[in-house]
């Protein structure tokens, strides 16, 4: 039966706690960099949170979470992809135990996923997204069922998977959290999200990693806008165009499914689990989790992974070109290598940016983590492709190296 997965030197800035602001006098300007993108209402609010070896050395917050509320400690909000990290987390915390074999079938652990061909596929590959099961947009007959977790996670398991998947990645935009949550609750015997709680939340000791949003913290999570229009276009419209263009038409396939943009502005989406794009989180969660990876599995004094464990994830699993993104992303297992906006680019560090702009990461060389959550997606014209976030860690790579 499926489980069923609904179910240095510190200089402070010290008010009341619950409201408190941090600043480590050596991020002065990665400060000013953040605060100096929410001066106005039209761009909406964020925050970011940094550790360096395990300690927090960034806190911050601006901006407005709502037109008349504005964001504060325990803004927390919707992080898109960003969710698929801390969802490879999960697992990497059950291989560590022995529970899951990266090497293994993902029929050794979900019997029904062996249907249509798909006997052989790896947990390496599904998270190196390499199943050939990236498609999305028209898995399911009407918009609103991908709220319905069985059913997607039973439809996911008869897919016949894309012969593409032996030359190389497809990014599984949407797809990749119902097979990640499927794995893990097949394992567990436990819904996803109640392992998320055990595996991440608790040890971390830090409650904002959820994919179904309590109802009493709703009220915390900011308002998303603008509307998601790619190239200003309208949704319905733009996703069909692309699916019929040869060199887009992986992209609109993986994460572009019918009626996205209205089911992102639907209340309904915080009692739904769907991992790959719906996971609601604080920049300070982000950042512990990362600071956790950053730090050789180390947070607080408190193992959170083993050092061999953190050596698997980030180690590449392909350099071949994404058949849906059109670009070599050099996927570890369940992360790609951060982007900022810099010449020289981390060489060794793993996190996941969601679209619009958010998004955390981990540099295992400098023992650095970011974590960045906002409510304004993009820019004006479109919600993808967002620089606010590779300039920031530009700016905290190069504050590092200083150091």
């Amino acid at each position: 039966m499926t489980p069923n997965a609904r179910r240095g030197s510190l200089a402070r800035v010290e008010v009341p706690s619950r409201t408190e602001l941090y600043v480590d006098r050596r991020f002065l300007p990665l400060a000013d960099r953040f605060f100096a993108m929410y001066r106005q209402p039209q761009q909406g609010g964020g925050a970011l949170v940094v550790y360096l070896g395990g300690e927090k050395v960034l806190d911050i917050w601006a901006g407005n979470a709502d037109r008349d509320r504005r964001w504060d400690h325990d803004t927390v909000s919707l992080s898109f992809s960003t969710g698929k990290g801390v969802a490879s987390t999960v697992v990497h915390r059950l291989a560590e135990r022995g529970l899951i074999d990266y090497d293994a079938p993902v029929a050794q652990y979900w019997p029904e996923f062996a249907a249509a061909g798909k006997d052989k596929i790896t947990v390496r590959e599904l998270m190196s997204h390499r199943a050939g099961l990236h498609r999305v947009r028209g898995l399911m007959p009407h918009p609103l069922d991908l709220m319905d977790y069985d059913a997607v996670v039973a439809a996911l398991a008869a897919e016949k998977p894309d012969p593409r998947r032996l030359r190389g990645p497809g990014y599984h935009a949407v797809t990749y959290g119902w097979l990640v949550a499927e794995l893990v609750a097949r394992v567990s015997g436990q819904p996803f999200i109640d392992v998320v709680q055990a595996e991440i939340a608790k040890p971390l000791g830090v409650d904002e990693f959820w994919y179904r949003v309590p109802e009493t913290e709703r009220p915390r999570i900011a308002k998303l806008f603008p509307h998601i229009n790619p190239a200003g276009l309208n949704w319905a419209f733009a996703s069909t165009v692309l699916s019929h263009v040869g060199p887009t038409r992986g992209l609109a396939e993986a994460a572009m499914p019918d009626g996205f943009d209205v089911m992102v502005r639907n209340p309904a989406v915080n009692d739904a689990v769907m991992p790959g794009w719906n996971g609601v989180f604080s920049a300070r969660a982000l950042a512990k989790m990362y600071g956790a990876i950053a730090n050789g599995g180390v947070i607080d004094g408190k193992r959170f992974l083993k050092e061999s464990t953190i050596d698997q994830m980030s180690t590449i699993q392909t350099r071949d070109r994404d058949y849906v993104l059109a670009v070599r992303p050099n996927w570890t297992l369940g992360y790609h290598p951060p982007i900022i906006a810099a010449r020289r680019q981390p060489r060794n560090a793993i996190g996941h940016y969601g679209v619009g702009g958010s998004g955390a990461y981990a540099d295992l060389s400098s023992g650095l983590s970011l974590g960045f959550t906002t409510n304004r997606l993009g820019s004006a014209v479109t919600a993808l492709g967002d620089l606010r976030l590779a300039r920031l860690g530009a700016e905290a790579q190069e504050l590092v190296r200083r150091i």
